[in-house]
């Protein structure tokens, strides 16, 4: 897949925004996973991500791309989200934002 930093910025907008974070910099894939956009492509940051073709036969393009927490996957298949990490709410009460966006592994 060939990928330039156009189609990396329009598949991070794909990726959810969260109100109490600066989009530019911080999103949660469909896990709920934390990513920061500057640890595209990194595979050692807790926020890492990549970007999958989540439709069977589909080709690389925009509709067809998801961004996604490096640990984490998508089951073309069963057409679900696999999730290995997510956000860690740990000690966050219902409606609280935490301080520093943190991520676990199921």
């Amino acid at each position: 897949m060939a990928i330039d930093e156009k189609l990396v910025q329009a598949v991070w907008e794909k990726a959810r925004g969260m109100p109490d974070r600066d989009q530019t910099e911080w999103r949660r894939d469909q896990c709920g996973a934390w990513l920061h956009r500057f640890q595209y492509n990194n595979g050692k940051s807790e926020y890492g991500w990549k970007i999958l073709n989540v439709v069977a036969g589909g080709d690389d393009e925009l509709e067809n791309l998801q961004p996604f927490h490096w640990d984490n996957t998508f089951d073309i298949e069963q057409g679900r989200p696999r999730c290995r990490t997510s956000a860690d709410r740990a000690g966050i009460t219902p409606g609280q934002y935490v301080d520093q966006p943190r991520n676990t592994s199921a």
